[in-house]
């Protein structure tokens, strides 16, 4: 499949939200018009460390995003990268989308001079982290997450 990944651009919005709708169904989360417009902010805020990559097909259909961002190591005293959200239109997985897109994260993160990228997925996501153990280095890190009831 001939894919192109790029930062997304403000012409892209209708193929991000199928994506991220995509995205959001896939983890049964619900998706608002509200969440939409927060994160399409966070994207084009030059003050805020998000970002956005979009695959495209050869005719220009979005067939993947991915949403990362710098954070902060205190161990490190430095910048490091987390991926957020990786998605893959489920057509167009096992076709290289996702190792094309996690090769241009890895140019943008070494431009950002972040040491890694870190994510964490579902335990169930068998197919992604099929993905992810073929590039990446699992980590000896277990998830928790503390609820404010906010």
């Amino acid at each position: 499949m001939n894919v192109s990944v790029k930062a997304l651009h403000t012409g892209d919005r209708s193929a991000w939200e199928v994506l991220y709708k995509g995205y959001a169904e896939f983890y049964n989360m619900p998706m608002t018009d509200e969440t939409l417009n927060t994160v399409w902010q966070w994207i084009f805020d030059p003050n805020n460390r998000f970002f956005a990559l979009i695959a495209k097909d050869e005719w220009d259909n979005g067939v993947g995003l991915m949403h990362y961002r710098g954070m902060p190591s205190p161990l490190r005293g430095a910048e490091v990268g987390f991926l957020d959200d990786l998605f893959v239109d489920p057509d167009c997985r096992s076709r290289g989308v996702a190792e094309q897109m996690f090769a241009r994260l890895q140019q943008e993160a070494q431009a950002q001079n972040w040491p890694f990228v870190r994510w964490i997925t579902a335990e169930n996501n068998y197919r992604a982290r099929a993905v992810y153990d073929r590039i990446a280095d699992k980590t000896l890190w277990q998830t928790y997450q503390l609820n404010t009831d906010c």
